[in-house]
């Protein structure tokens, strides 16, 4: 069911109150940390100091961990399309652009927050002199100009099942690479990078959130959705970048931070389990026939992914090396 119609349509428009609760989740632009509270401040007379002590620790990032890097942040850029994806959800568009209902404040909020993110990895890179930052604003422009369809249409079940594994994605994603940041020595980057992950944290909190109010309400047509999409599978929001050089951009950066731990399938299946016990999917009851065929599939959906991911692993342990526009062609 791709339309916000009948139980869907009267479940989102009766959520508004709920809705209204979870801009708590929400900081304050006041509270917020800006991307210049990271970088050096180059107003002042010993700027030139403070950019070469910047840039010292991010001489020591591996070129897969630059790659994994600029592939997060090409990702963030995108944030405009990921803004129109919402408010294309039936029920929850702003219609004026300023509208003040609950779910137009929460999704330009979210919006908010989340556009400092692309900001402050762009501007990091920027500095450092290590990438190619002309190759990689090709691959933003390329990336913006292709969109990317999540198979959600407009449905708003499945948009929330959506960010709420995409969220999580991506705040594992970010708090592995500040984990390698610090092994490799940029205290810098590790901050950032913990940083953007604390307010994935937040967000998946929300569209979890959302989820769980809406499995209460209409557990058939939530399990439903979550299902069509897990059947579909979770399409990367990233997955048609291009470079103009690398016809096969995104697999090449899905490998290096496969190798790296970044982002795995194990990861996939965690993500899977975790939301399937998030919304306490194994225990609901009184679901139609279609519906309880649904549970038993998602309840072993993860299981099945991380054998299948355990299986895989074997099988490619060798490490394949990638030419990278981004890093000026060299290999990672």
């Amino acid at each position: 069911m791709n339309n916000c119609s009948g139980p869907k349509q009267e479940v989102i428009s009766g959520m508004e109150d709920f809705v209204s609760t979870q801009l708590q989740y929400l900081k304050s632009v006041e509270e917020s940390w800006q991307p210049q509270d990271w970088l050096p401040d180059l107003t002042r007379e010993d700027w030139i100091e403070s950019v070469q002590a910047f840039r010292e620790p991010a001489e020591g990032l591996s070129d897969a961990v630059l790659v994994v890097l600029v592939g997060d942040m090409v990702t963030e850029e995108a944030l405009p399309t990921y803004q129109t994806l919402i408010n294309g959800f039936e029920g929850i568009t702003d219609k004026s652009g300023a509208d003040p209902s609950p779910w137009a404040q929460w999704t330009r909020g979210w919006t908010a927050e989340e556009n400092r993110h692309g900001d402050l990895l762009n501007k990091y890179l920027y500095l450092t002199g290590r990438v190619d930052m002309r190759a990689v604003e090709v691959t933003i422009q390329n990336l913006l100009r292709n969109g990317f369809d999540p198979s959600t249409a407009q449905d708003p079940y499945k948009g929330f099942v959506y960010t709420s594994f995409q969220e999580r994605a991506t705040k594992i994603s970010h708090k592995n690479v500040a984990k390698l940041a610090r092994s490799e020595g940029d205290e810098s980057l590790q901050g950032i990078c913990s940083a953007i992950a604390s307010d994935e944290a937040r967000h998946e909190k929300v569209y979890t959130n959302f989820m769980r109010h809406i499995f209460e309400q209409d557990p058939n047509g939530a399990i439903m959705a979550f299902y069509d999409l897990m059947r579909a599978q979770i399409v990367m929001p990233s997955h048609l970048m291009q470079d103009g050089t690398d016809p096969n951009l995104f697999e090449d950066f899905s490998a290096i931070a496969q190798q790296l731990g970044v982002y795995t399938a194990k990861h996939y299946a965690k993500i899977v389990d975790h939301l399937v016990s998030t919304w306490n999917v194994e225990n609901l009851t009184g679901l139609s026939g279609e519906s309880a065929k649904a549970q038993d599939y998602l309840c072993l959906l993860g299981t099945r992914y991380a054998k299948l991911a355990d299986r895989s692993e074997r099988r490619s342990s060798r490490i394949e090396q990638r030419k990278f526009s981004w890093i000026f062609n060299r290999e990672a």
